[in-house]
């Protein structure tokens, strides 16, 4: 079956969604796919909150809320693209509030705000509050907001359409062609649909499930990421990949850095603070990626809880209303999954693959780019964690990602829609679905291969242990190898279920492959780069080297050997290279 509109989006988390929603105000016809139901997307697990330099508590500005960005970033960060996310962030946040999220107040009824890592005053002096949240269910409560904002618009929603291909007029991305539409996969009866538009959105989140302890749901493949890059869309920065620091213990599941915001903090075997030896002014609530290398070297050290790889976050002593009223959530996966009762004793966590820097690289209207050199291409955007802007840099600050969503999102939505007013739908051939239908129907039918469990599970054993928190070449140039062997195992892969009825069997292995391609040019771009810089630390380079290694990393996929990787100078405006100290 092929559908023609306007424009597509693929995905349906927060900056699908606003998308969307700008899409719809500018009477743009448009189709959001998604392989969930909407309100299921991987923003809902958000739950700390949304910075904006709003001030309701204390003095704050967005100057400053740039400077933590680029600073948190470790100089990586694209200083105008950190610029236009402070500026805008404090717009889109009351925006959402007059839509009508339901954020915690102050006793003056304002937004109530709260601290966060890495976010302070006076260009990094002293922490500031600057959190917006709802609880602990903040990204729940935007997705809710804008899905009914986006109902009550009228925007046309296919659930459960898993989309399995890009088509351009012409070629691929690099042969110079323009976005025409996607292959979607209709869950329910395997029936094949091609969706042609004007222009597509790739808002799919982003690929944790390549490692074994992580915070995202199975869902989070690296989709929209792995098929730009199978057309010819490099990926820029995958070796910058975060690290949370609070993770329930053995399995991932994500304990809000609003805990150490509201008071919470980290102890090890001897019950000691031991941020104070790593960042002694912010202590918890410095950045993510150094309070994740200290929990290690603690480890490591022999200082874990009983000798074992994690450590204790106490906020037994926050209060029950406290933790009752602001913590509900985070606080009851620690009695659920771990037996723990956080009232009155600390929870073992330990750091959990979390977040993507890196992916389809865009200009700051969420414009793709074809290459190193600034070119796009034509009618294809990104957005959210599937995108690289660049704004986190070498390492996101916690609540940047749900601004990341809102203002991307949106400057996607008015991108699109200036691009696609005026102008014709593309020519595709009329078998333009066939290669991806064969594909999935050759995999469908295989009788003998492999199962693709066992390719899943070395790879995500191979990623925590070779492409973790800390690195080095003997790690890196391992995994860069035996990525390279799944890789080709999977070609010869077998699924079981040979039905085509909600088939989750077949879409799983397809996503296998998606995050075997995202984590090739992960490990291939980190092997690449000889420095220590935010999330990516080489304990063979130690330190960081502005001279040779400010820039970005553009990985161009070839078929049969590593990805070819190209770099791109760093947007400095403001703040000149200084060393990270907390």
């Amino acid at each position: 079956m092929r559908i023609d509109t306007d424009a597509i989006v693929v995905g349906a988390g927060g900056a699908a969604l606003w998308a969307a929603l700008e899409l719809a105000h500018e009477g743009v016809q448009t189709a959001v796919l998604t392989k969930l139901y909407p309100t299921r997307s991987h923003t809902g697990a958000a739950q700390g909150g949304v910075c904006a330099a709003l001030g309701n508590l204390e003095e704050d500005h967005w100057e400053w809320h740039m400077f933590d960005t680029v600073k948190g970033g470790d100089y990586l960060s694209d200083q105008d693209a950190a610029e236009v996310l402070a500026r805008e962030a404090i717009e889109r946040v009351i925006e959402l509030e007059h839509m009508g999220l339901p954020f915690n107040r102050t006793p003056e009824g304002k937004i109530d705000q709260r601290r966060f890592g890495g976010h302070t005053r006076d260009f990094g002096e002293a922490p500031v509050k600057r959190a917006c949240y709802a609880a602990d269910r903040t990204g729940h409560m935007i997705l809710q907001t804008l899905y009914q904002q986006c109902i009550k618009a009228g925007v046309r929603f296919y659930d459960e359409y898993h989309v399995v291909d890009l088509l351009f007029e012409g070629g691929d991305a690099n042969e110079g062609g323009r976005a025409a539409g996607v292959v979607a996969y209709r869950i329910a009866d395997g029936e094949i649909h091609t969706f042609r538009a004007k222009a597509v959105l790739l808002a799919t989140g982003g690929y944790g499930r390549a490692w074994r302890i992580t915070s995202n749901a199975y869902s989070l493949a690296g989709d929209g990421m792995a098929l730009a890059y199978r057309r010819g869309v490099p990926l820029e920065d995958m070796e910058f990949y975060q690290f949370h620091p609070t993770g329930v213990y053995g399995i991932g599941i994500l304990l809000s850095e609003a805990a150490r915001g509201e008071g919470g903090t980290l102890l090890n075997r001897d019950g000691e603070r031991f941020m104070a030896r790593y960042a002694p002014r912010l202590m918890e609530l410095a950045p993510r990626d150094m309070v994740s290398r200290a929990m290690y070297l603690e480890i490591r050290d022999g200082r874990g809880i009983d000798g074992k790889d994690y450590l204790f976050l106490d906020v037994s002593h926050l209060g029950r209303k406290v933790i009752e009223e602001k913590l509900p959530d985070i606080t009851d996966f620690a009695r659920i999954y771990l037996g723990v009762e956080p009232l009155r004793e600390p929870v073992p966590v330990q750091p959990t693959a979390h977040y993507a820097m890196g992916g389809v690289p865009t200009d700051l209207s969420a414009r793709v780019l074809r290459d190193e050199t600034g070119a796009l291409v034509p009618g294809l955007y990104a957005a959210g964690e599937a995108a690289c802007v660049s704004v986190h840099g070498a390492n996101r600050l916690g609540t940047n990602s749900l601004v990341d969503l809102l203002v991307f999102g949106r400057r996607a939505g008015k991108a699109m829609a200036e691009d696609v007013r005026g102008g014709t739908l593309p020519e595709i051939a009329a078998d333009a679905d066939e290669p991806v239908r064969a594909e999935i129907e050759a995999l469908r039918t295989r009788a003998v291969g492999e199962r693709p469990d066992t390719i899943r599970a070395e790879m995500t054993r191979l990623m925590d242990e070779k492409v973790g928190v800390f690195r080095d070449a003997t790690l890196l140039s391992t995994a860069v190898e035996r990525i390279g062997e799944l890789r080709e195992r999977y070609a010869r892969v077998v699924v079981a279920d040979r039905g085509t009825t909600f088939n989750t069997d077949l879409l799983e292995t397809r996503e296998l492959g998606y995050l075997l391609d995202c984590a090739q040019a992960t490990a291939a771009s980190a092997l690449a780069r000889k420095e220590s810089r935010g999330a990516h630390s080489r304990e063979d380079y130690p330190e960081r080297n502005d001279a040779a290694w400010l820039a970005h990393t553009f990985a161009f996929r070839r078929d049969d050997a590593q990805p070819d990787l190209r770099y791109k100078p760093v947007s400095i405006t403001r703040f000149e290279p200084k060393p990270r100290t907390y």
